[in-house]
């Protein structure tokens, strides 16, 4: 995080740490990629994918602790973080994304990581390109869900064409901090256990995320992208693709989430052939943020 500076020493906290950033020509668009640093060249290769609305910003404490496990890389998805869109922002777009980055980057499987909307694109690349897949980690991911929630309607709002606008509008003109907070509330289980240095990257990248123009349109692409995923037919479904998956896999869901219905873990585990579940009561939508230690621990259990 730029308000950062460099800070890559011992004494920094994991989460405030800045890994090294280059630019790779993917999908249309330079991709903002950032390496984990200090990862060994032989070690096997990851890929971590963030959410909607997320960035690789969020796995800098996990990618870390996991960098004596895996080399990994973490891009910055177009229209997020500080990559410009390119067409589309949709779970199809970015799994076709991602396979071309598999490709350039990596001459061997890797492990994936995907939080939220990067987990459904994550299943969707799995179940396309098993050869790309080692093992994939699953972080709330976007799975569809039979019940009504209310992330389910913000989600429905969103994906509607004139009322999709008009809610971001007006949510754009509250004050920052009013946001920001609500922000919180929404994602982490428990805003008040954050460490400060993770709140202060997230404001900040809040901030950052305020002053791009395609802000908007990539939430709606995105929104509409997940209802779309919710409605299609049970041949054609995540569902479909995550029953066709047969490398390991770690599901991890928290009790506090918001956004994905921690409920749906047993359908889920039962869904893919060869899962293990991490059930963390005290986390929210991002528990690679809140709670990485138990997540490097379960992954590195996973591959053992």
């Amino acid at each position: 995080m730029e308000s950062y500076g460099p800070v890559t020493g011992d004494e920094v906290p994991l989460a405030a740490r800045v890994w090294p950033e280059r630019q790779v020509p993917v999908g249309g668009v330079n991709l903002l990629v950032r390496d984990v640093p200090g990862a060994a060249a032989d070690l096997p290769p990851a890929l971590y994918v963030h959410g909607l609305g997320g960035s690789s910003l969020n796995w800098t404490a996990l990618g870390l602790m996991l960098s004596d496990t895996v080399r990994g890389i973490a891009p910055d998805l177009p229209g997020f973080g500080r990559t410009p869109p390119a067409g589309s922002a949709g779970i199809s777009e970015q799994a076709a994304v991602l396979v071309e980055l598999l490709e350039r980057e990596f001459d061997q499987p890797a492990h994936v990581f995907g939080n939220s909307m990067g987990g459904a694109a994550s299943v969707a690349l799995a179940a396309q390109r098993p050869d790309l897949v080692a093992s994939l980690t699953l972080v709330s991911p976007a799975l569809p869900h039979p019940r009504v929630s209310a992330s389910a309607l913000w989600f429905s709002a969103l994906a509607t064409p004139r009322l999709g606008p008009a809610v971001l509008e007006r949510t754009r003109r509250l004050p920052f901090e009013r946001r920001f907070e609500a922000s919180l509330a929404m994602v982490f289980g428990d805003p008040r256990a954050l460490p400060p240095e993770v709140r202060a990257a997230y404001e900040a990248e809040l901030h950052r995320r305020d002053e791009d123009p395609w802000g908007p349109q990539v939430t709606l692409d995105g929104a509409r992208s997940i209802l779309r995923s919710a409605l299609a037919r049970p041949r054609r479904s995540l569902w479909a693709d995550a029953a066709a998956i047969t490398c390991p896999v770690l599901l991890v869901y928290g009790g506090k989430d918001r956004l994905v219905d921690a409920r749906i873990r047993t359908k889920a585990q039962r869904s893919f052939p060869n899962a293990r579940l991490l059930y963390l009561p005290q986390s929210g939508h991002v528990a690679q943020m809140e709670h990485p230690a138990e997540v490097a621990t379960a992954f590195r259990q996973l591959i053992a």
